[in-house]
Protein backbone atom coordinates (compact mmCIF):
# COMPACT_ATOMS: atom_id res chain seq x y z
CA UNK A 1 0.00 0.00 0.00
CA UNK A 2 2.76 2.65 1.05
CA UNK A 3 4.79 1.47 -2.41
CA UNK A 4 1.74 2.09 -4.98
CA UNK A 5 0.72 5.67 -2.14
CA UNK A 6 4.76 6.55 -3.39
CA UNK A 7 4.04 5.90 -7.10
CA UNK A 8 1.05 7.79 -6.91
CA UNK A 9 2.53 10.91 -5.41
CA UNK A 10 5.44 10.53 -7.60
CA UNK A 11 3.36 10.26 -11.19
CA UNK A 12 1.45 13.21 -9.78
CA UNK A 13 4.47 15.24 -8.85
CA UNK A 14 5.89 14.06 -12.49
CA UNK A 15 2.73 15.34 -13.67
CA UNK A 16 3.09 18.92 -12.04
CA UNK A 17 6.72 18.77 -12.89
CA UNK A 18 6.02 18.38 -16.90
CA UNK A 19 3.08 21.01 -16.58
CA UNK A 20 5.57 23.20 -15.22
CA UNK A 21 8.20 22.49 -18.01
CA UNK A 22 5.79 22.84 -20.46
CA UNK A 23 4.69 26.36 -19.19
CA UNK A 24 8.21 27.38 -19.26
CA UNK A 25 8.05 26.55 -22.81
CA UNK A 26 5.10 28.45 -23.75
CA UNK A 27 5.76 31.33 -22.03
CA UNK A 28 8.38 33.94 -23.45
CA UNK A 29 11.56 33.81 -21.32
CA UNK A 30 12.20 37.46 -20.93
CA UNK A 31 8.50 38.17 -19.74
CA UNK A 32 9.02 34.61 -17.59
CA UNK A 33 11.81 36.24 -15.83
CA UNK A 34 10.33 39.95 -15.47
CA UNK A 35 7.37 38.30 -14.32
CA UNK A 36 10.07 36.18 -11.83
CA UNK A 37 11.43 39.83 -10.29
CA UNK A 38 7.83 41.40 -9.82
CA UNK A 39 7.02 38.44 -7.78
CA UNK A 40 3.82 37.20 -9.67
CA UNK A 41 2.98 33.77 -9.76
CA UNK A 42 1.86 32.44 -13.52
CA UNK A 43 -1.30 32.14 -11.57
CA UNK A 44 -2.03 35.58 -11.36
CA UNK A 45 -1.79 35.84 -15.57
CA UNK A 46 -4.12 36.04 -17.95
CA UNK A 47 -2.88 36.06 -21.65
CA UNK A 48 -3.67 36.03 -25.42
CA UNK A 49 -1.73 36.44 -28.24
CA UNK A 50 -3.48 35.57 -31.77
CA UNK A 51 -4.23 36.89 -35.44
CA UNK A 52 -6.84 39.35 -36.05
CA UNK A 53 -7.97 36.63 -38.55
CA UNK A 54 -9.99 34.33 -36.01
CA UNK A 55 -9.65 31.54 -38.38
CA UNK A 56 -6.19 31.27 -37.36
CA UNK A 57 -4.57 29.17 -34.18
CA UNK A 58 -3.38 31.50 -31.48
CA UNK A 59 0.07 32.11 -30.73
CA UNK A 60 -0.03 31.93 -27.42
CA UNK A 61 -2.35 31.51 -24.67
CA UNK A 62 -2.48 31.20 -20.75
CA UNK A 63 -5.87 31.23 -18.13
CA UNK A 64 -7.69 32.20 -20.95
CA UNK A 65 -10.95 31.76 -19.64
CA UNK A 66 -10.47 32.55 -15.99
CA UNK A 67 -12.19 36.06 -15.17
CA UNK A 68 -10.14 38.48 -14.48
CA UNK A 69 -10.62 42.01 -13.22
CA UNK A 70 -9.57 44.17 -16.52
CA UNK A 71 -9.52 47.93 -14.37
CA UNK A 72 -9.72 50.50 -17.42
CA UNK A 73 -9.25 47.76 -20.48
CA UNK A 74 -13.12 47.51 -20.15
CA UNK A 75 -13.16 51.02 -21.89
CA UNK A 76 -12.82 48.55 -24.96
CA UNK A 77 -16.04 47.42 -24.67
CA UNK A 78 -18.01 50.60 -23.79
CA UNK A 79 -16.29 52.37 -26.83
CA UNK A 80 -16.81 49.70 -28.94
CA UNK A 81 -20.22 48.99 -28.35
CA UNK A 82 -20.57 52.88 -28.30
CA UNK A 83 -19.15 52.89 -32.08
CA UNK A 84 -21.55 50.12 -32.91
CA UNK A 85 -24.79 51.17 -31.34
CA UNK A 86 -24.27 55.18 -31.91
CA UNK A 87 -21.95 55.36 -34.84
CA UNK A 88 -18.37 57.59 -34.82
CA UNK A 89 -20.65 61.11 -35.80
CA UNK A 90 -23.03 60.91 -32.94
CA UNK A 91 -23.23 64.09 -30.79
CA UNK A 92 -24.89 64.85 -27.45
CA UNK A 93 -26.93 67.92 -27.60
CA UNK A 94 -27.98 70.14 -24.35
CA UNK A 95 -31.19 72.14 -25.04
CA UNK A 96 -31.45 75.80 -23.22
CA UNK A 97 -34.80 77.66 -23.34
CA UNK A 98 -35.11 81.43 -22.63
CA UNK A 99 -38.37 80.45 -20.55
CA UNK A 100 -39.62 84.37 -21.22
CA UNK A 101 -40.15 87.26 -22.35
CA UNK A 102 -36.42 89.21 -22.96
CA UNK A 103 -37.02 92.93 -23.15
CA UNK A 104 -34.19 95.61 -23.10
CA UNK A 105 -31.52 93.00 -22.02
CA UNK A 106 -33.80 91.15 -19.19
CA UNK A 107 -35.05 88.03 -19.67
CA UNK A 108 -38.36 88.02 -17.45
CA UNK A 109 -38.04 84.24 -16.59
CA UNK A 110 -36.05 81.61 -16.02
CA UNK A 111 -33.12 80.56 -17.74
CA UNK A 112 -33.32 76.82 -18.53
CA UNK A 113 -30.26 73.91 -19.27
CA UNK A 114 -31.08 70.28 -19.81
CA UNK A 115 -28.44 68.16 -19.59
CA UNK A 116 -28.31 64.92 -22.16
CA UNK A 117 -25.42 63.22 -21.03
CA UNK A 118 -22.76 65.26 -22.95
CA UNK A 119 -18.98 63.82 -21.43
CA UNK A 120 -17.68 66.68 -21.88
CA UNK A 121 -19.12 70.22 -21.49
CA UNK A 122 -16.17 71.86 -20.22
CA UNK A 123 -15.52 75.51 -18.66
CA UNK A 124 -15.16 76.51 -22.27
CA UNK A 125 -17.99 74.73 -24.04
CA UNK A 126 -19.96 76.59 -21.08
CA UNK A 127 -18.78 79.64 -21.59
CA UNK A 128 -19.86 79.35 -25.41
CA UNK A 129 -23.37 78.35 -24.32
CA UNK A 130 -23.55 80.98 -22.20
CA UNK A 131 -22.42 83.72 -24.72
CA UNK A 132 -25.15 82.32 -26.65
CA UNK A 133 -27.70 83.18 -24.38
CA UNK A 134 -26.23 86.91 -24.16
CA UNK A 135 -26.15 86.94 -27.80
CA UNK A 136 -29.73 86.09 -27.56
CA UNK A 137 -29.84 90.03 -25.98
CA UNK A 138 -29.38 88.61 -22.51
CA UNK A 139 -27.95 90.29 -19.70
CA UNK A 140 -30.12 89.96 -17.06
CA UNK A 141 -32.02 86.98 -15.89
CA UNK A 142 -35.01 88.31 -13.77
CA UNK A 143 -35.79 84.77 -13.03
CA UNK A 144 -33.67 81.96 -12.47
CA UNK A 145 -31.17 79.46 -13.72
CA UNK A 146 -33.24 76.21 -13.77
CA UNK A 147 -30.81 73.29 -14.39
CA UNK A 148 -32.22 69.83 -15.65
CA UNK A 149 -29.78 66.68 -15.18
CA UNK A 150 -32.93 64.14 -15.19
CA UNK A 151 -31.86 62.32 -18.30
CA UNK A 152 -29.59 59.83 -15.65
CA UNK A 153 -31.01 58.33 -12.77
CA UNK A 154 -27.47 57.74 -10.56
CA UNK A 155 -27.54 56.67 -7.52
CA UNK A 156 -26.21 59.20 -5.19
CA UNK A 157 -22.37 57.90 -3.99
CA UNK A 158 -19.48 59.40 -1.71
CA UNK A 159 -16.24 60.11 -4.45
CA UNK A 160 -14.10 58.79 -1.22
CA UNK A 161 -15.89 55.06 -1.50
CA UNK A 162 -13.54 53.25 -3.75
CA UNK A 163 -10.17 54.34 -2.86
CA UNK A 164 -10.59 57.09 -0.07
CA UNK A 165 -9.32 59.76 -2.91
CA UNK A 166 -12.35 62.09 -2.96
CA UNK A 167 -10.48 64.58 -4.37
CA UNK A 168 -9.16 62.70 -7.25
CA UNK A 169 -10.80 63.68 -10.39
CA UNK A 170 -11.24 60.16 -11.71
CA UNK A 171 -13.65 59.60 -9.22
CA UNK A 172 -16.16 62.34 -10.14
CA UNK A 173 -19.66 60.92 -10.55
CA UNK A 174 -21.83 60.80 -13.77
CA UNK A 175 -24.10 63.31 -14.29
CA UNK A 176 -26.63 64.34 -17.27
CA UNK A 177 -25.61 67.80 -17.14
CA UNK A 178 -21.55 67.10 -16.24
CA UNK A 179 -20.04 70.42 -16.03
CA UNK A 180 -16.27 70.75 -15.83
CA UNK A 181 -15.93 67.11 -14.52
CA UNK A 182 -16.76 68.49 -11.07
CA UNK A 183 -13.30 69.80 -10.73
CA UNK A 184 -11.31 72.95 -10.70
CA UNK A 185 -8.08 73.42 -12.24
CA UNK A 186 -5.72 75.51 -10.60
CA UNK A 187 -3.24 77.42 -12.96
CA UNK A 188 0.18 78.44 -10.84
CA UNK A 189 2.23 80.89 -12.73
CA UNK A 190 5.63 82.20 -10.56
CA UNK A 191 6.25 85.81 -10.73
CA UNK A 192 9.61 86.23 -9.52
CA UNK A 193 9.78 90.33 -9.55
CA UNK A 194 6.68 90.50 -7.15
CA UNK A 195 8.07 87.13 -4.88
CA UNK A 196 4.98 85.24 -5.44
CA UNK A 197 2.95 82.91 -7.82
CA UNK A 198 -0.22 83.86 -9.23
CA UNK A 199 -2.81 81.64 -8.67
CA UNK A 200 -5.88 81.20 -11.51
CA UNK A 201 -8.50 78.75 -10.29
CA UNK A 202 -11.13 77.98 -13.01
CA UNK A 203 -14.44 77.64 -13.04
CA UNK A 204 -14.72 80.71 -10.59
CA UNK A 205 -17.35 79.71 -8.04
CA UNK A 206 -20.09 81.15 -6.91
CA UNK A 207 -19.74 81.83 -3.28
CA UNK A 208 -16.13 79.92 -2.72
CA UNK A 209 -13.61 82.22 -1.52
CA UNK A 210 -10.46 81.96 -3.99
CA UNK A 211 -6.53 82.45 -2.85
CA UNK A 212 -5.29 84.60 -6.04
CA UNK A 213 -1.45 84.30 -5.21
CA UNK A 214 1.26 82.25 -2.97
CA UNK A 215 4.44 83.52 -2.15
CA UNK A 216 7.59 81.84 -3.70
CA UNK A 217 10.00 79.63 -1.89
CA UNK A 218 13.49 79.54 -2.59
CA UNK A 219 13.98 76.07 -3.07
CA UNK A 220 16.20 75.28 -6.58
CA UNK A 221 13.84 71.91 -7.48
CA UNK A 222 10.44 71.66 -8.04
CA UNK A 223 10.27 68.37 -6.14
CA UNK A 224 6.69 68.14 -4.91
CA UNK A 225 5.22 71.47 -5.44
CA UNK A 226 1.88 70.17 -4.51
CA UNK A 227 2.68 68.99 -0.57
CA UNK A 228 4.88 72.29 -0.65
CA UNK A 229 1.58 74.41 -0.97
CA UNK A 230 -0.53 72.78 1.76
CA UNK A 231 -3.13 73.24 0.13
CA UNK A 232 -6.80 72.48 1.80
CA UNK A 233 -9.73 71.83 -0.35
CA UNK A 234 -11.65 70.27 2.19
CA UNK A 235 -14.22 72.93 2.84
CA UNK A 236 -16.90 73.74 -0.29
CA UNK A 237 -16.94 77.81 1.03
CA UNK A 238 -13.72 78.21 0.88
CA UNK A 239 -10.06 77.15 -0.63
CA UNK A 240 -6.65 77.23 0.99
CA UNK A 241 -3.23 77.31 -0.08
CA UNK A 242 -1.10 77.86 3.21
CA UNK A 243 2.87 77.25 2.19
CA UNK A 244 4.93 78.11 -0.75
CA UNK A 245 5.69 77.19 -4.78
CA UNK A 246 8.91 76.51 -6.10
CA UNK A 247 9.85 79.05 -9.17
CA UNK A 248 12.06 76.66 -10.51
CA UNK A 249 8.67 74.62 -11.10
CA UNK A 250 8.19 77.17 -13.89
CA UNK A 251 3.75 77.18 -14.57
CA UNK A 252 1.89 73.93 -13.25
CA UNK A 253 -1.92 72.92 -13.95
CA UNK A 254 -2.96 70.98 -10.92
CA UNK A 255 -6.81 69.63 -11.50
CA UNK A 256 -8.40 68.74 -8.61
CA UNK A 257 -12.38 67.67 -7.52
CA UNK A 258 -13.98 70.10 -5.89
CA UNK A 259 -15.66 68.56 -1.99
CA UNK A 260 -19.35 69.17 -2.36
CA UNK A 261 -19.33 67.91 -5.90
CA UNK A 262 -23.82 67.68 -5.23
CA UNK A 263 -23.34 71.57 -5.01
CA UNK A 264 -20.28 72.28 -7.89
CA UNK A 265 -23.41 72.85 -11.05
CA UNK A 266 -24.84 75.17 -9.42
CA UNK A 267 -21.94 77.59 -8.52
CA UNK A 268 -20.13 77.06 -11.70
CA UNK A 269 -22.98 77.99 -13.16
CA UNK A 270 -23.59 81.23 -11.59
CA UNK A 271 -19.72 82.22 -10.69
CA UNK A 272 -19.22 81.78 -14.64
CA UNK A 273 -22.34 83.64 -15.56
CA UNK A 274 -21.17 86.56 -13.07
CA UNK A 275 -17.82 86.72 -14.38
CA UNK A 276 -19.28 86.81 -18.06
CA UNK A 277 -21.27 90.55 -17.17
CA UNK A 278 -24.34 88.76 -16.55
CA UNK A 279 -26.85 89.46 -13.43
CA UNK A 280 -29.11 87.04 -11.87
CA UNK A 281 -31.96 88.04 -9.53
CA UNK A 282 -32.39 84.80 -8.97
CA UNK A 283 -30.69 81.68 -7.92
CA UNK A 284 -29.66 78.47 -9.30
CA UNK A 285 -31.89 75.69 -8.86
CA UNK A 286 -32.84 72.25 -9.87
CA UNK A 287 -36.11 71.37 -12.33
CA UNK A 288 -37.47 70.24 -15.40
CA UNK A 289 -37.21 71.37 -18.81
CA UNK A 290 -40.18 72.98 -20.74
CA UNK A 291 -42.09 70.46 -23.13
CA UNK A 292 -41.82 73.41 -25.96
CA UNK A 293 -39.22 73.31 -28.38
CA UNK A 294 -35.77 74.81 -27.19
CA UNK A 295 -34.34 78.20 -27.89
CA UNK A 296 -31.10 76.16 -28.99
CA UNK A 297 -28.90 73.53 -28.48
CA UNK A 298 -25.22 73.26 -28.11
CA UNK A 299 -23.95 70.04 -30.00
CA UNK A 300 -20.77 68.68 -28.31
CA UNK A 301 -18.39 67.08 -30.31
CA UNK A 302 -18.55 64.03 -31.78
CA UNK A 303 -18.04 60.43 -30.31
CA UNK A 304 -15.05 59.63 -32.35
CA UNK A 305 -13.52 62.83 -30.59
CA UNK A 306 -14.79 61.64 -27.20
CA UNK A 307 -13.40 58.25 -27.21
CA UNK A 308 -10.01 59.39 -27.57
CA UNK A 309 -9.97 61.19 -24.76
CA UNK A 310 -11.52 57.77 -23.04
CA UNK A 311 -9.09 55.95 -24.27
CA UNK A 312 -5.38 57.41 -24.62
CA UNK A 313 -6.20 59.00 -21.45
CA UNK A 314 -8.30 56.76 -19.49
CA UNK A 315 -11.05 59.11 -18.30
CA UNK A 316 -13.38 57.04 -16.80
CA UNK A 317 -16.47 59.39 -15.69
CA UNK A 318 -16.27 60.41 -19.87
CA UNK A 319 -16.82 56.28 -19.90
CA UNK A 320 -19.34 56.03 -17.48
CA UNK A 321 -21.35 59.11 -19.36
CA UNK A 322 -21.24 56.90 -22.78
CA UNK A 323 -21.92 54.20 -20.93
CA UNK A 324 -25.21 55.72 -19.72
CA UNK A 325 -25.47 57.45 -23.15
CA UNK A 326 -26.11 53.60 -24.38
CA UNK A 327 -28.81 52.94 -21.83
CA UNK A 328 -30.31 56.18 -22.36
CA UNK A 329 -30.65 55.95 -26.38
CA UNK A 330 -32.34 53.31 -27.96
CA UNK A 331 -30.25 50.38 -30.66
CA UNK A 332 -28.85 52.36 -33.89
CA UNK A 333 -26.62 53.93 -35.78
CA UNK A 334 -26.57 57.12 -34.84
CA UNK A 335 -30.10 57.24 -33.30
CA UNK A 336 -30.64 60.16 -30.86
CA UNK A 337 -32.27 59.65 -27.31
CA UNK A 338 -36.22 58.77 -27.34
CA UNK A 339 -39.06 57.15 -25.59
CA UNK A 340 -39.08 54.80 -23.76
CA UNK A 341 -35.07 55.27 -23.15
CA UNK A 342 -35.86 58.35 -21.34
CA UNK A 343 -34.02 57.86 -18.70
CA UNK A 344 -31.17 56.85 -18.08
CA UNK A 345 -29.62 54.31 -15.19
CA UNK A 346 -26.53 52.09 -14.59
CA UNK A 347 -29.17 48.85 -14.71
CA UNK A 348 -30.26 50.08 -18.61
CA UNK A 349 -26.83 50.53 -19.51
CA UNK A 350 -26.02 47.06 -18.44
CA UNK A 351 -28.59 45.80 -20.33
CA UNK A 352 -28.22 47.63 -23.62
CA UNK A 353 -24.49 46.89 -23.63
CA UNK A 354 -25.48 42.92 -22.44
CA UNK A 355 -27.60 42.59 -25.55
CA UNK A 356 -25.53 44.48 -27.74
CA UNK A 357 -22.52 42.01 -26.65
CA UNK A 358 -24.90 39.17 -27.29
CA UNK A 359 -26.16 40.12 -30.60
CA UNK A 360 -22.41 41.39 -31.87
CA UNK A 361 -20.19 38.65 -29.81
CA UNK A 362 -21.59 35.88 -28.00
CA UNK A 363 -24.92 35.23 -27.48
CA UNK A 364 -23.38 32.76 -24.52
CA UNK A 365 -20.20 34.08 -23.26
CA UNK A 366 -21.21 37.44 -21.74
CA UNK A 367 -18.67 39.38 -19.29
CA UNK A 368 -19.61 40.54 -15.89
CA UNK A 369 -19.99 44.53 -16.63
CA UNK A 370 -20.51 47.48 -13.75
CA UNK A 371 -19.94 51.19 -14.44
CA UNK A 372 -18.77 50.82 -18.21
CA UNK A 373 -15.24 52.61 -17.01
CA UNK A 374 -13.13 49.76 -15.34
CA UNK A 375 -13.14 51.66 -12.26
CA UNK A 376 -14.60 48.63 -10.19
CA UNK A 377 -13.85 45.99 -7.98
CA UNK A 378 -17.07 44.02 -9.83
CA UNK A 379 -16.14 44.19 -13.40
CA UNK A 380 -15.16 40.69 -14.49
CA UNK A 381 -13.86 39.74 -18.21
CA UNK A 382 -11.49 36.67 -19.67
CA UNK A 383 -8.79 37.37 -21.97
CA UNK A 384 -10.77 34.93 -24.37
CA UNK A 385 -13.63 37.57 -24.31
CA UNK A 386 -11.57 40.63 -24.64
CA UNK A 387 -9.69 38.43 -27.80
CA UNK A 388 -13.31 38.17 -29.60
CA UNK A 389 -14.32 41.40 -29.24
CA UNK A 390 -10.71 42.84 -30.55
CA UNK A 391 -11.23 40.57 -33.37
CA UNK A 392 -14.81 41.71 -34.32
CA UNK A 393 -13.97 44.80 -33.93
CA UNK A 394 -10.88 44.58 -36.18
CA UNK A 395 -13.48 43.09 -38.84
CA UNK A 396 -16.14 45.92 -38.33
CA UNK A 397 -16.11 49.43 -40.46
CA UNK A 398 -15.47 51.27 -37.41
CA UNK A 399 -11.96 49.47 -36.74
CA UNK A 400 -10.21 52.78 -38.25
CA UNK A 401 -12.11 54.81 -35.37
CA UNK A 402 -11.24 52.33 -32.41
CA UNK A 403 -8.01 51.92 -33.24
CA UNK A 404 -6.72 55.63 -33.51
CA UNK A 405 -8.11 56.17 -30.00
CA UNK A 406 -5.62 53.85 -28.75
CA UNK A 407 -2.49 54.74 -26.93
CA UNK A 408 0.35 54.49 -29.15
CA UNK A 409 3.46 52.74 -27.44
CA UNK A 410 5.94 55.10 -26.68
CA UNK A 411 4.06 57.89 -28.11
CA UNK A 412 1.15 58.79 -26.87
CA UNK A 413 -1.81 58.83 -23.72
CA UNK A 414 -0.94 56.27 -21.15
CA UNK A 415 1.42 54.41 -22.84
CA UNK A 416 3.59 57.84 -23.83
CA UNK A 417 6.43 56.38 -21.28
CA UNK A 418 6.23 52.98 -22.28
CA UNK A 419 9.88 51.40 -22.73
CA UNK A 420 8.49 48.54 -25.24
CA UNK A 421 8.70 48.75 -28.85
CA UNK A 422 8.44 52.15 -30.19
CA UNK A 423 4.90 52.68 -32.10
CA UNK A 424 4.73 49.29 -32.99
CA UNK A 425 1.18 48.31 -30.93
CA UNK A 426 -2.46 50.70 -30.55
CA UNK A 427 -3.25 49.52 -26.72
CA UNK A 428 -5.58 50.12 -24.29
CA UNK A 429 -4.01 50.34 -20.62
CA UNK A 430 -5.41 49.20 -17.28
CA UNK A 431 -4.14 50.10 -13.68
CA UNK A 432 -6.16 49.61 -10.12
CA UNK A 433 -4.82 48.82 -6.81
CA UNK A 434 -3.65 45.08 -7.57
CA UNK A 435 -4.28 45.24 -11.53
CA UNK A 436 -2.44 45.62 -14.33
CA UNK A 437 -3.83 45.10 -17.75
CA UNK A 438 -2.88 45.66 -21.91
CA UNK A 439 -5.42 44.97 -24.12
CA UNK A 440 -5.38 46.03 -28.22
CA UNK A 441 -3.46 45.56 -31.51
CA UNK A 442 0.67 44.76 -32.16
CA UNK A 443 2.10 44.64 -35.51
CA UNK A 444 4.89 42.10 -35.85
CA UNK A 445 7.81 42.71 -37.72
CA UNK A 446 6.48 40.24 -39.99
CA UNK A 447 3.43 42.51 -40.99
CA UNK A 448 0.93 40.37 -39.32
CA UNK A 449 -1.07 42.17 -37.27
CA UNK A 450 -1.75 40.83 -33.67
CA UNK A 451 -4.17 40.78 -30.60
CA UNK A 452 -2.67 41.07 -27.52
CA UNK A 453 -4.26 40.68 -24.31
CA UNK A 454 -2.50 40.76 -20.86
CA UNK A 455 -4.28 40.64 -17.77
CA UNK A 456 -2.45 40.75 -13.73
CA UNK A 457 -4.71 40.38 -10.79
CA UNK A 458 -1.94 40.22 -7.77
CA UNK A 459 -0.62 42.24 -4.95
CA UNK A 460 2.40 42.85 -7.10
CA UNK A 461 0.39 43.85 -10.28
CA UNK A 462 1.82 47.37 -10.50
CA UNK A 463 5.74 45.96 -10.54
CA UNK A 464 4.42 43.49 -14.14
CA UNK A 465 4.60 46.41 -15.78
CA UNK A 466 8.51 45.67 -17.37
CA UNK A 467 7.03 41.40 -18.00
CA UNK A 468 3.84 43.31 -20.03
CA UNK A 469 6.51 45.37 -22.02
CA UNK A 470 8.85 42.53 -22.45
CA UNK A 471 5.87 40.72 -23.86
CA UNK A 472 4.56 43.20 -26.38
CA UNK A 473 8.21 43.14 -28.00
CA UNK A 474 8.08 39.63 -27.80
CA UNK A 475 4.95 39.97 -30.36
CA UNK A 476 6.58 42.47 -32.34
CA UNK A 477 9.55 39.91 -32.69
CA UNK A 478 7.38 37.62 -34.37
CA UNK A 479 10.10 36.73 -37.50
CA UNK A 480 12.78 36.00 -34.92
Amino acid sequence: MIRKSARLWSLVFGCWLMSMAALAQTLPTAFQTALAQAKVPHAAVSLLVTSVDAEQAPRLQHRTDIPMNPASVMKLVTTTAALDLLGPAYVWRTPVWLDGVVENGVLKGNLVIQGQGDPKLVQERLWLLLRRVQGLGVQRIAGHIVLDNQAFAVPATNPADFDGEPLRPYNASPDALLLNFKALVLTFTPDARQGVAHVQIDPPLAGVLLPTQVPLSKSAACGDYRAGLRADFSAPSRIRLDGQYPAACGEKIWPVAYADPASYNARAMEGLWRNMGGQLDGSVISGVAPAAPPSFELASPTLLEMIRDINKFSNNVMAQQVFLTLGLAPPGNGAQPTSPWAVATPDTARLAVRQWWQRRISASDVPTLDNGSGLSRHTRISAAQLGLLLQKAYASPTMPELMSSLPVVGVDGTLKRSRASLASAHLKTGSLRDVTALAGYVLGQSGQRYVLVAMVNHPNAAAARPALDALIDWVVMDNH
